[in-house]
């Protein structure tokens, strides 16, 4: 691979993109996400904890954000070698602030295609195709790669979705940003090379198969197979990737502190190794209240990891473009075994906190009753005489759902319908329709 075709900014179904000096096209990426439906919906989707009424804690909104941050922050810092180094890069007009635009742009729509409930959500919609009857009759409706979609919902596949939609205000984003946001360059029905960390899961539906192989050639990554949809990573999404795990990392171990499932001391005992010399126990005593002491070591942290991370990055460039480096870029930093030790008790004290699992559990049960509905009403409808009930129940659809239905040829295009409906909600409405649609909650306050 070659930078000069993995900064892009060209856009699918455009043949020649007019250069703006006032804002370039990867600052137009980060601006449309900004604007669009799905980046807006993450305010009310769930990060780890249910929002509380006494205190602020993450949201996948917030996270977004603060890793966009994070992943600029690395993309500028490595960029400028990586401009240096490059004096193609250089001539065509490319700088460390382009390449920081791109990092910040992917990052800000990591999380774009998650469900409601998080990652409860994504194998809550698994299961549905798994084990409902509804779902499980589909098998042999579809074809054996659209059962792996389906039979195994990837958030990151619904975000690619998305990202080539028609509706959401069109947000025809440049091959570099789309290719930076993808972490899993590849299909869901091959057979994953487990030594490399791009494939734990995979990127695109098979509905948007197209695209993606068009933008991965025209972006200028590197194809694995001759006979399957698996490419190598683009080397912008290694910055993006380490930005989220320095986030989810360090910020859900605050997260967990405010809500008290962490002591202060255990969290400063923690982040303290990954400060290093930077740490002054001096500076520190004269910072007030516990959660501003927290908070500095968390900036502390974060700026470590991130001159960390991006030393890694740089070390590991040419083996990165020639498609041999293929794994996470924290587990090459001088930090690795502290974020162990808090990754051991975040699983331990955070993740399988009583609160999380109710909030997991209540997940599970409210997206398989809405598949249940939904979908299952949705499958009756193409065919005839759908009942009252069915019919009823898809009057509830929002109108551009309702339109992709009635265009659906298939049964993996009904049910990629449904499946856009219901992970474009937020907790609140999902839950809300969920109680409506059940009979818990009867609308007019009876």
């Amino acid at each position: 691979m070659n930078w000069q075709e993995l900064i892009s900014p060209q856009i699918l179904g455009k043949k020649d993109v007019k250069i703006d000096h006032a804002r370039s096209a990867f600052e137009r990426d980060f601006d449309r996400i900004i604007f669009s439906q799905p980046f807006r919906r993450l305010q009310d989707k769930t990060q780890v904890f249910p929002v509380p009424e006494h205190d602020f804690v993450h949201t996948r909104l917030t996270h977004s954000l603060e890793v966009s941050s994070v992943s600029r922050s690395l993309g500028k810092n490595a960029g400028k070698v990586v401009v240096e180094r490059n004096a193609s890069l250089r001539k065509q007009g490319i700088s460390e602030f382009d390449i920081g635009a791109i990092t910040a742009a992917a990052a800000l729509a990591h999380d774009m295609g998650n469900p409601p409930f998080g990652h409860s959500g994504e194998k809550a919609i698994s299961d549905f195709f798994l084990q409902h009857e509804t779902g499980r009759a589909l098998k042999t409706q579809v074809s054996e790669k659209e059962w792996a979609d389906l039979s195994n919902f990837e958030g990151n596949a619904m975000g690619f979705r998305l990202m080539n939609k028609k509706g959401y205000q069109g947000l025809n984003l440049t091959f570099a940003t789309q290719m930076a946001f993808t972490k899993y360059p590849r299909e869901s029905s091959i057979i994953a090379d487990q030594s490399r960390k791009s494939q734990k899961k995979y990127g695109f539906f098979q509905s948007e198969k197209e695209q993606f192989n068009e933008i991965a050639g025209r972006a200028g990554l590197l194809s694995l197979s001759e006979d399957e949809l698996v490419w190598c990573r683009h080397p912008l999404a290694f910055l993006v990737e380490a930005a989220d795990d320095i986030c989810y990392h360090i910020i859900d171990l605050e997260d967990g502190c405010r809500m008290g499932l962490v002591k202060y001391e255990t969290a400063k005992e923690l982040l303290v190794p990954i400060i290093g010399d930077l740490y002054q126990p001096e500076k520190l005593a004269k910072v007030g209240s516990e959660f501003e002491k927290l908070g500095l070591l968390r900036a502390l942290a974060i700026g470590k990891l991130i001159d960390q991370c991006t030393q890694v990055f740089l070390d590991h460039e040419n083996e990165i473009l020639s498609g041999s480096f293929d794994e996470d870029l924290i587990r090459s930093i001088p930090a690795k075994p502290a974020l162990e030790d808090i990754m051991n008790l975040s699983i331990k004290d955070i993740y399988r906190s009583k609160l999380v699992l109710e909030k997991e559990v209540a997940g599970f049960e409210v997206i398989s009753g809405l598949f249940e509905t939904f979908l299952t009403a949705a499958v009756f409808h193409s065919q005839d005489n759908p009942s009252h009930r069915h019919k009823s129940v898809l009057r509830l659809l929002p109108e551009e759902n309702m339109l992709a239905l009635q265009a659906a040829e298939t049964s993996y295009e009904v049910s990629m319908a449904i499946i856009d409906f219901i992970t474009s909600m937020t907790d609140r409405y999902a839950l809300s329709i969920f109680r409506k649609i059940k009979g818990i909650s009867i609308p007019g306050g009876v």
